[in-house]
């Protein structure tokens, strides 16, 4: 997601909260992915259950719903 001014946002996945600056904030990679976090607490919350989040986030993209995708996990 980009700003007004062209500078990437990111969502922490744990608790929501938008960050407008992700250098310096904790971060995991899981699956290839980085995911940036507001605190060392929401990035613990998110290597102990890694898998249920990114489930939560292709749901809410619709990675679930649309026809003809893979879908992932239980049915």
């Amino acid at each position: 997601m980009k700003n007004a001014q062209g500078q990437g946002q990111h969502l922490d996945p744990v608790c929501g909260k938008t960050l407008d600056t992700p250098e310096g904030r904790p971060t995991s990679e899981y699956k290839k992915r980085r995911y940036f976090f507001c605190s060392e607490r929401c990035r613990h919350a998110f290597e102990k259950q890694a898998e249920r989040f990114r489930f939560n986030e292709l749901a809410r993209v619709g990675a679930l719903m649309t026809p003809g995708r893979v879908r992932w996990g239980i049915a």
